[in-house]
Order: C-alpha cells, then sequence, then structure tokens
C-alpha cells in the first residue's frame, strides 16, 4: 500500500452507535477491510437514500487530490465522492493504492477457497439469516433497522419491507423451504466454517499466540476473513437472530477466531456478551 496516498474516508454504516458494531455483516467486513490495512476513517449514520446503489455501507471519500487530478475534479467543497458496496469499495481502494491486494500473493486454488467462502456466506448464509430475521423476528429487525423513523412511518415502510423480503427469499429459493431446514442449512454452513478453522489454526505458526488466525491458513488475511468475520460478528451481536446466536455458542472455534481479530484490529469497539 502506498501510504503517502491518505484519503478521509467516511463509512456511512446504517446506524449511529458510535463505538460499536452494527448489525450488517458487509459493514462489519468494509471496517475490516481498512483496518486490516490501517486505514484511519470516520464513520457516521447516512441513509440508503443517499447511498450510490441505495444500500448499506457506502464511503465517502475527500482529499482524493492526493489520488489524481481528475478525482479530485468529483469532489466539491460539500460533498466527496461517494462509493457503494463493500466488495467494490475495497476493488476500488485497492486500484487507488490505498489498500493493498490480500489475496495478490494466493496460489489459484487458494483463490477459489477464497472465493468459495465468500459465495457461501454471501450468497447463501445471507438469505437463511434474512429469513430468521425479517420473517422469523420481524419486529425486532424493523424497530432496529428503521430507527430513525417515528412509529407511523416505521410500520408501513416496515410491512413494505417485509413483503419484499417475502417476494425475494421465495424467488431466491430460501422461502420454499420449512424454518426447519432452514435451520439445519444455516447450522451446517457454521460447522463446516468451524472445521476449517480448527484446520487452519492447527497450521499456523500463530496458533499458540493470542494473534489472529485466517481462514485458508495463511500467515496473512485473505478477503474471505474480512467477510467471515463480518458474518460471525453480526450473527453474535444480532437480537433479531436469537437462533444463530445459539448456533454460534457451539463452536468455540469461531468465538475465538473473531475474538483475536477483534482484539488486534478492533480494540476501540465494545466487544460482544459471550
Amino acid at each position: 500500500m502506498n501510504t503517502s496516498k491518505q484519503l478521509d474516508i467516511t463509512v456511512f454504516r446504517g446506524w449511529k452507535d458510535f463505538g460499536k458494531y452494527v448489525w450488517s455483516p458487509y459493514v462489519i467486513k468494509l471496517e475490516a477491510r481498512l483496518r486490516f490495512a490501517g486505514v484511519q476513517y470516520k464513520t457516521e449514520a447516512g441513509s440508503p437514500r443517499i447511498a450510490p446503489k441505495g444500500k448499506i455501507p457506502y464511503i465517502e471519500c475527500r482529499n482524493l487530490s492526493s489520488i489524481s487530478k481528475s478525482l479530485a475534479e468529483q469532489e466539491t467543497s460539500r460533498s466527496g465522492l461517494l462509493l457503494s458496496d463493500s466488495a467494490l469499495i475495497a476493488k476500488t481502494l485497492t486500484e487507488w493504492g490505498v489498500l493493498p491486494d490480500l489475496n495478490n500473493a494466493l496460489e489459484p486454488s487458494k483463490r477459489l477457497q477464497d472465493l468459495a467462502v465468500i459465495a457461501m456466506l454471501e450468497n447463501k448464509l445471507y438469505f437463511l439469516q434474512g429469513f430468521e430475521r425479517w420473517i422469523q423476528n420481524y419486529y425486532t429487525m424493523r424497530d432496529h433497522v428503521l430507527w430513525a423513523l417515528p412509529y407511523p412511518v416505521r410500520v408501513l415502510v416496515g410491512l413494505l419491507i417485509y413483503r419484499n423480503n417475502v417476494a425475494t427469499l421465495h424467488g431466491q429459493g430460501t422461502g420454499r423451504f420449512t424454518p426447519e431446514e432452514i435451520a439445519t442449512f444455516r447450522h451446517e454452513i457454521w460447522e463446516v466454517l468451524s472445521a476449517q478453522l480448527s484446520a487452519s489454526r492447527s497450521n499456523s505458526s500463530k496458533r499458540g499466540d493470542d494473534e489472529p488466525f485466517w481462514i485458508l491458513g495463511g500467515e496473512t488475511p485473505s478477503e474471505a476473513d474480512t467477510c467471515l468475520f463480518g458474518f460471525i460478528v453480526s450473527a453474535m451481536i444480532c437480537t433479531a437472530a436469537p437462533e444463530s446466536m445459539k448456533d454460534l455458542k457451539q463452536f468455540p472455534i469461531l468465538h475465538e477466531y473473531a475474538e483475536r481479530i477483534h482484539n488486534r484490529y478492533f480494540p476501540d469497539y465494545e466487544k460482544w456478551s459471550a
């Protein structure tokens, strides 16, 4: 990473909650990506209504002249350049030289494993968790996500979100399974990740101390680690997902993995309850 390229970055996380993790795994994933590289940033709540892709997280970048003149021309006195989507944000900041390429040294088989872990989390577990949060525990999820809206508006918007989630989950396929089947699928994912982390810790030179170990067993994190950390922490703090909390308690290695990363990279954040 070119340390001379220091942007003024604000991460919009959807909630104020300064000094705390938020429920979105993608927000935690993005913050981990920045912190793994030692990139400083500020946090604000923001709003999906002004996000480039209409979703959280997104970031605002200022001091773009440190990157290029053409980018600096897109910055105004009142607004910097907005970027959205955790993966695209990381990709763009890597192209700008702000972040290192975490997967640059991976051999092809490891790159495949890295993508497979991310796909399992973002394209499968995300929807399994979405069913638990938005369908089974709707009111808890609604009131937390729509905290900024007055109650009458929250009820209306919440119903629209609920209907959209029902349709999305049915179309995607998750909504066609029974709650019991969905719970089994979710548990199986945590189980296989736990087994992989146990193997990675055993093979790591850092297994005997408090330093983090990584999902692919290497000495440094890959993109999959940012994603996995985000999903683990999100599951441990989201009170709209009580069954996921119970699942994680069955796999102590998941807690150890997240705790080591927290202690190393997020010491200023409030840690989840054991």
